[in-house]
C-alpha cells in the first residue's frame, strides 16, 4: 500500500511540475496570399506594376503577382494615399535597386526618399504609385520580389503579438534588427504611430491583406470566439471561399481558401 501511495505522489508531483504547453494561434495561417489596392483604373495599374515594377500579369486584367504574392486591383473613384493608414506601404525587393530606380522614374513614379545604404540592412527608397500607394524599394538579394507590408500603429509589439496569437507567423528579426513576423517568404513588420491615430485601411490606397486559410467558415468562427470583428461573411466566389475581418487597428484582413 505504501509503495502505491509513494507512486501516486510522485505521478502527481509530476503533473504539476511538468511544465504547460504553450497554446497554438487561433488560426494557423498557410501562408501570406495577396494585397488589394484601390485605383482609379485596375487595367492600366496592371499594366504599369509590370512594365515599371517588374510584376508577372496575372490570369485577369487586374491581377498581378510578385513570385507567389497576388496583387489585385480594385476600382475606386476616389482613391486615397496609403500613407496616413494603418497599413502604411507594401515593399518590393530588387537585385539591382539603382538600376530600377530609372524604371520608376520613367513610369512616373514619385520618389519620396531616394536609395540611402543602412550598413548592416540594406539599400532602400521610398516611391509612391500613380494611385498613391506608398512602396519601400529594396535591395535584399536573400528575398526578391514581394518583400513586406508595414503597418503604422500605436505599439508595434501589442500588434505583432494579435497576428501570431490569431494567425500564426514565425516572430524573427529582419536581418537581426528589425521585430516582425513572417509568414512564408513575406514579412508582417510594425513601426510605431507616434501621437497619429492612423485611418482605417478599408477606404485607403492599400484596401486590406490577406492570409490563405485551411477552411475559411471555421476560422471565422474561431475568430469571433476571440472577439475580432466580422467585416464580412464567408462566402465563395467561383472557386474561391473568402471572408473579411478586421484587426483592432482598422487593418482590414481577407481570410482565403482556394477550393478544388
Amino acid at each position: 500500500m505504501l509503495h502505491r501511495v509513494r507512486a501516486c505522489l510522485g505521478a502527481c508531483f509530476l503533473l504539476v511540475a511538468a511544465p504547460a504547453v504553450a497554446d497554438g494561434p487561433a488560426v494557423q495561417a498557410i501562408d501570406f496570399h495577396n494585397v488589394h489596392i484601390r485605383v482609379s483604373d485596375p487595367a492600366r495599374a496592371a499594366e504599369w506594376y509590370v512594365k515599371y515594377l517588374g510584376a508577372t500579369a496575372g490570369r485577369a486584367p487586374q491581377l498581378i503577382y510578385f513570385g507567389k504574392t497576388l496583387i489585385e486591383f480594385v476600382k475606386t473613384d476616389n482613391p486615397q494615399p496609403s500613407a496616413g493608414s494603418v497599413i502604411d506601404h507594401i515593399g518590393l525587393s530588387y537585385a539591382d535597386l539603382t538600376a530600377k530606380m530609372k524604371d520608376f522614374e520613367a513610369g512616373g513614379a514619385r520618389i519620396v526618399t531616394p536609395i540611402k545604404d543602412n550598413p548592416g540592412l540594406f539599400a532602400l527608397g521610398f516611391i509612391e504609385d500613380l494611385w498613391g500607394t506608398k512602396i519601400e524599394v529594396v535591395q535584399d538579394p536573400e528575398l526578391l520580389g514581394f518583400h513586406h507590408v508595414h503597418l503604422r500603429v500605436s505599439d508595434p509589439a501589442v500588434t505583432l503579438k494579435w497576428y501570431q496569437d490569431m494567425l500564426g507567423g514565425e516572430r524573427a528579426k529582419l536581418k537581426g534588427r528589425i521585430d516582425g513576423l513572417r509568414y512564408g517568404t513575406v514579412w508582417l513588420l510594425a513601426a510605431g504611430s507616434g501621437a497619429e491615430t492612423p485611418a482605417p485601411s478599408a477606404d485607403r490606397a492599400i484596401q486590406n491583406i490577406a492570409w490563405l486559410v485551411p477552411n475559411v467558415d471555421q476560422a471565422v468562427a474561431v475568430l469571433k470566439s476571440k472577439g475580432v470583428k466580422t467585416t464580412t461573411e464567408p462566402r465563395s466566389i467561383g472557386s474561391v471561399r473568402y471572408a473579411f475581418v478586421e484587426d483592432p487597428g482598422g487593418v482590414r484582413i481577407e481570410l482565403i481558401h482556394l477550393q478544388p
